[in-house]
């Protein structure tokens, strides 16, 4: 995710078929959220962007695009996801897919982190409004805590958060926290294309297999195929 990224807004052109999340109910926030998608302040580099504070960007939605959406849905129903795992879920765009498919599947989890209290209060209204709180545990704080124990082996893991300039990055810390409760076959997602986050899912000995998919810019889609070595 980077802060130029802001979803395409006519979506039958983007998606002829609607792809394959088909409940109206659901596709009627999501047209919305991207609609209502405001690009924020530009004109610096994206190293000063990217030490800024996450809190002052209350009223932006960073988030996934339909596309990444479509796919995730599509693996999960494939996978027979129940525990899914959505860092981070911002206004609720990602967690929106998540949920459909966990419901679809014949229920499950989709644990989602949101470190900004105001997007997680606008995330749980548009699960909602879409007919899918039931299926989500939306914790408030920060990850590398809130997600510490996931309470079993995880099918899917998205890996978005906000994309900081220190090392390790967050997304590395996440996933490294989340990685050893994934199952094998397990899949994970990873949107901002992290230099340490790669050098670690692309290292074979801690058991993923990884490609890099030409979604907004690159979406790095990871299975784990193994526990890491010893």
């Amino acid at each position: 995710m980077t802060f130029g990224d802001i979803c395409e807004t006519d979506m039958s052109e983007a998606h002829p078929s609607r792809g394959p999340l088909l409940d109206p109910r659901v596709l009627r926030v999501v047209d919305r959220l991207c609609a209502e998608r405001r690009r924020p302040p530009s004109g610096n580099t994206r190293e000063e962007r990217e030490r800024r504070d996450p809190h002052d960007f209350a009223d932006y939605g960073f988030s996934i695009q339909p596309d990444q959406g479509d796919l995730i849905y599509l693996l999960c129903r494939a996978l027979g996801a129940r525990r899914v795992v959505d860092f981070a879920s911002s206004v609720g765009m990602s967690t929106l897919y998540f949920a459909a498919a966990v419901r679809d599947n014949g229920g499950g989890l989709v644990i989602g982190s949101e470190l900004v209290p105001q997007k997680a209060d606008v995330a749980r209204r548009n699960l909602a409004e879409a007919g899918l709180e039931e299926f989500v545990d939306l914790r408030v704080g920060d990850a590398r805590k809130t997600l510490l124990d996931l309470g079993g082996p995880v099918d899917f893991a998205l890996v978005d958060g906000w994309p900081g300039a220190g090392k390790p990055t967050l997304a590395r810390e996440v996933l490294e926290i989340v990685a050893p409760q994934l199952r094998v076959g397990a899949v994970v997602m990873n949107d901002n294309a992290e230099e340490d986050y790669l050098d670690f899912v692309r290292d074979p000995a801690r058991g993923f297999r990884s490609l890099s998919l030409p979604l907004k810019g690159a979406t790095e889609l990871s299975v784990k195929v193994a526990t890491a070595a010893e």
